[in-house]
């Protein structure tokens, strides 16, 4: 069953579709480790709304680990963290004006209470690693995935 069939234990949400190709980097990885993930597209400025539904209702449908990506004005991963008590991963997206620093301050300078951690710019392989990091602290078959993922890498 591939990952995306089973229930969903990450979610993704980015801002706009123009994210897509550089978050197929976390939806791959979380394929590989065998991860179930839901994916939605939702602008914390344009769709507020939206993003406040599909936040509040996270933790209810049994998502663990949320990954939020958000270029320029990147307040997506700080909007969805005051809405849910889950763990949130911010990604940066590289922009054309400011080549992503803009987004990458947006997510990291995050006021007190409402943490987001975060990623490099278009570090989307990472989020995933780091979201099944997360479930692998209590979930054994996540830890599982991870140690054999690096037991892979000092093997390269």
């Amino acid at each position: 069953m591939a990952a995306s069939e089973k229930t969903p234990l990450v979610g993704i949400i980015m801002g706009s579709k123009s994210d897509l190709p550089v978050m197929e980097k976390c939806t791959e990885e979380l394929e590989a480790l065998g991860v179930p993930y839901e994916l939605v597209i939702a602008s914390a400025h344009r769709t507020p709304d939206k993003v406040h539904e599909w936040a509040g209702s996270a933790a209810g449908r049994g998502l663990k680990v949320i990954i939020a990506a958000a270029g320029k004005a990147a307040h997506l991963g700080g909007v969805v963290a005051a809405f849910t008590p889950l763990p949130v991963v911010g990604v940066p997206m590289k922009t054309s004006d400011l080549g992503g620093m803009d987004s990458l301050l947006s997510m990291v300078q995050m006021p007190s209470g409402v943490p987001v951690a975060c990623v490099a710019i278009n570090g989307a392989k990472n989020a995933a690693i780091y979201a099944t990091q997360i479930l692998g602290a209590t979930m054994p078959e996540y830890r599982a995935a991870i140690d054999s993922m690096k037991q892979e890498m000092t093997e390269a």
